[in-house]
């Protein structure tokens, strides 16, 4: 069952060519607009050594570096978080700009409000916990100037030190990611760089909780988006304690069958598949923590995930 996480369908971990060229942008979509935005929520559960971490890796340590950075604070945080805040301003030059909210009113939430407030027709996203290589942007972002709306990538885990990371999570390619929406999110969310213009087209972050990110990108390739993901590991994702958690309980298992019954009557699964998609997904995530862990990380070694020497 850990396979709705690993995904058969994915390349190997190999070193590849990037990605084929991009198709032309529609007329009009980038006007005259040849910055980027960075989107970057932060809540009460974030760690504030991370988030400087996180932040400095979006801005400082980028060969392309942004714009301007868009920092959501998703309701009130503890006096830790809120000193990181106060000076991120002072850690780069790249413009910050922060948008408070009164209260914590979820990811789905907080990114539309960052949406909103970005400059920019490309924004790429970022998490508070994880890291971004600085090649990250240099790669990314011209896919998306060149014509493509979405383009994730790679990610490879790390627990505490982010020079000792461990297994790669490759994403599936071209016309895969399709096939492979049917069943799991085809998407790495902390890796995505998209057009925010594709993004309102297919009705923005809708909240569902935890699976807010995989109902937008199923959206946007029904509608069309021009889709792509690097094989290149361009995050490095923490995987700390309650990672592997996160991944099941009562909670996520409504969302799943929510977002199951959403994508049915969109029509973008079929019965059959929605049937196979709750057996197999809303199944695994009741099975025992320690049973997903292991299962989660045999799947993606064999879909193309690796744990480095």
């Amino acid at each position: 069952m850990a396979r709705l996480e690993a995904g058969a369908s994915a390349p190997a971990a190999a070193p590849v060519a990037r990605v084929a060229a991009a198709p032309a942008p529609a007329p009009g979509s980038m006007a005259d607009d040849h910055g980027f935005s960075v989107l970057l929520p932060v809540y009460a559960g974030d760690d504030a050594a991370h988030l400087e971490r996180g932040f400095l890796s979006v801005t400082r340590d980028q060969t392309l570096r942004p714009h301007e950075v868009v920092v959501v604070r998703d309701g009130p945080v503890g006096d830790d978080i809120a000193a990181v805040l106060a000076r991120l301003h002072e850690l780069t030059d790249v413009p910050v700009s922060l948008v408070p909210l009164e209260r914590n009113v979820g990811l789905a939430r907080a990114l539309e409000a960052g949406l909103e407030a970005c400059k920019h027709e490309i924004v790429a996203r970022a998490d508070a916990d994880d890291i971004s290589r600085p090649e990250r942007f240099a790669v990314q972002v011209p896919l998306v100037a060149a014509g493509h709306d979405v383009v994730g990538s790679a990610i490879q885990e790390f627990e505490d030190d982010e020079l000792d990371p461990g297994m790669v999570r490759v994403p599936p390619t071209g016309d895969e990611i399709a096939a492979a929406a049917r069943f799991r999110d085809p998407f790495n969310h902390p890796s995505v760089v998209y057009r925010r213009s594709a993004v309102a087209a297919a009705g923005g972050y809708e909240h569902l909780d935890l699976m807010e990110d995989y109902l937008l990108f199923a959206r946007m390739i029904a509608a069309g988006a021009r889709a792509e993901n690097v094989t290149e590991p361009l995050v490095l994702y923490r995987v700390g304690a309650g990672a592997y958690a996160r991944r099941g309980g009562r909670r996520l298992l409504a969302s799943e069958l929510a977002l199951q019954r959403t994508l049915h009557s969109e029509g973008f699964v079929t019965g059959p598949q929605m049937v196979r998609n709750v057996v197999v997904r809303a199944g695994y995530r009741l099975v025992p923590e320690g049973v997903r862990k292991v299962g989660y990380r045999a799947f993606t070694r064999l879909r193309g995930g690796y744990v480095p020497d």
